[in-house]
């Protein structure tokens, strides 16, 4: 998946959360050789050559090609599990990647769990005692500042995504065109419950533009964000607020 993730990881019985943790690793990795783009080998790249049909491949393949389409479908096609005309399912696979690995965590009986992949965090439990988990969402434009934190607090789930092109340069893509997004944003963050469709949601949205973007991701239930323009701008959904701490 080109990134690397971290986790956090409190609570539960040694055993069960060590062993856990290495599952969680593997399908990481797992993961990585399915549907990395880089590998001529991975099963989404042979699939995109026609060497594969979806019924070949593995099934976390058809699970998230479906996870895509529905993000295509709620998103009005802002996103696309494409990329300038080829099978690309990488918008949507890190987050849910993460999010897999976070719950394997938590089922194992690790009380507070947070897995970073990549700058995108989904938290579960609590890492203490009446202490919630929180997420500092990184300033574009003041490399090293914060432009944000992110409360977990009265929430046992929570994701926080950001797209952008701070740290990858002009990488989103517009779906209607197949050239680079042409807006006036170089960062959404999305707080939701799920990293999966927070990260699609921040994707699409940034393709967007502020305008049209805060108004989609406001009649999104459960998600909060906030905007940031080339002109230093910010912009945030009525809620996001509550989730400032």
């Amino acid at each position: 998946m080109g990134t690397v993730f971290s986790f956090d990881v409190r609570g539960g019985e040694p055993g069960a959360v060590r062993a856990a943790l290495e599952a969680a690793v593997a399908a990481l990795h797992r993961a990585d050789g399915l549907f990395s783009t880089y590998r001529d080998d991975s099963q989404v790249s042979r699939l995109a050559r026609g060497e594969l049909t979806v019924q070949e491949c593995d099934p976390e393949v058809a699970e998230v090609l479906e996870l895509g389409a529905r993000a295509e479908r709620e998103s009005d096609g802002w996103f696309s599990t494409s990329y300038r005309g080829a099978l690309d399912p990488t918008g949507i696979v890190k987050g849910w990647a993460a999010e897999r690995a976070a719950r394997l965590l938590r089922a194992a009986g690790a009380t507070g769990v947070n897995v970073n992949g990549g700058g995108d965090v989904q938290v579960l439990g609590v890492p203490g005692a009446h202490r919630p988990w929180r997420v500092g969402v990184a300033d574009p434009l003041r490399p090293g500042g914060l432009a944000a934190v992110i409360s977990a607090a009265g929430a046992d789930h929570l994701a926080v995504a950001t797209s952008g092109t701070a740290e990858r340069g002009d990488h989103i893509v517009d779906p209607r065109t197949g050239r680079s997004a042409v807006t006036d944003l170089v960062a959404v963050t999305v707080v939701a419950p799920s990293l999966t469709w927070a990260d699609c949601w921040a994707t699409a949205a940034f393709a967007m533009g502020s305008r049209a973007g805060l108004r989609w991701l406001e009649s999104l239930p459960d998600v909060e964000a906030l905007l940031i323009t080339a002109g230093d701008e910010v912009r945030c959904t009525d809620g996001l607020a509550s989730r400032l701490g």
